[in-house]
């Protein structure tokens, strides 16, 4: 019975994960280069004596991206947060990411712009027969520096963000490499500033599949490919299909 359940969730999970929405006809390519280096770890180090400081987390990340064929920078962006792990397999989070970009991501104006967040997530994480399956629900408030107000619309902008993801061992090569696919869905909450730059709705997908390698116990690399599909049905731009390879480093500390 469990084996059955377990080729349900597999199956279930990639699914979703290989499902990314179909871009119109008025959609524009480009292919992108992304860096990411996110580390974790615990305050255990504070006080060795007391086991409960390591159910306090702490989370940095750092970003860069490069787009218009890889040719100049796109956006970077800085994450920090704390955490609280309720079990072994569940953390809730909050922090702060700072998020400076350009073309070709800009607003309808096509200015560049800083953007600042304040996110809420919780991480869950466990371990199967097929592999290593996690997932993230992720709040945002996004804050721009822009001045381009609507009739009806916020001056924060509320996104949701759920990924799902999984890590299938390969043994056979190396039992240090996986194979990694993963899905995240946005979901835009409210309409904000700059027609169309931001609507009600379904905002974008991103799709990644790769191979991840387990360099020693606090190191990970994960290469691959993602695509990324920016939903914008009521802007002056057009819809975007980005081309992403992704080189991510995890630490765990």
């Amino acid at each position: 019975m469990f084996k059955k359940i377990n080729i349900f969730i597999l199956w279930a999970t990639l699914g979703l994960i290989l499902s990314n929405p179909v871009a119109a006809d008025r959609t524009v390519e480009d292919f992108q280069v992304w860096g990411n280096i996110t580390a974790l770890g615990n305050f255990g180090f504070v006080n060795p004596q007391n086991p409960d400081l390591k159910k306090f987390r702490w989370w940095m990340e750092g970003q860069g991206r490069f787009g218009n064929d890889a040719t100049q920078f796109t956006q970077s962006l800085i994450r920090p947060g704390l955490g609280y792990a309720i079990t072994d397999k569940i953390v809730v989070w909050a922090g702060y990411a700072w998020a400076p970009t350009a073309e070709p991501l800009t607003l309808d104006s096509g200015h560049p712009f800083n953007e600042h967040r304040i996110w809420e997530q919780v991480t869950w994480a466990d371990n199967f027969s097929f592999g290593r399956l996690s997932a993230r629900s992720r709040f945002e408030q996004r804050f721009f520096d822009h001045n381009a107000p609507i009739a009806g619309s916020d001056d924060v902008a509320h996104r949701f963000r759920q990924l799902v993801k999984l890590a299938v061992p390969m043994p056979a090569i190396d039992p240090n490499l996986s194979f990694i696919v993963q899905s995240e869905l946005f979901i835009a909450m409210n309409t904000v500033d700059n027609p169309g730059f931001i609507s009600r709705g379904y905002d974008q997908n991103r799709a990644f599949v790769g191979l991840g390698y387990k360099v020693n116990q606090y190191a990970t690399v994960e290469l691959g490919y993602m695509n990324q599909f920016i939903n914008r049905p009521h802007s002056a731009r057009p819809d975007q299909m980005m081309h992403n390879f992704i080189a991510n480093l995890f630490l765990n500390f």
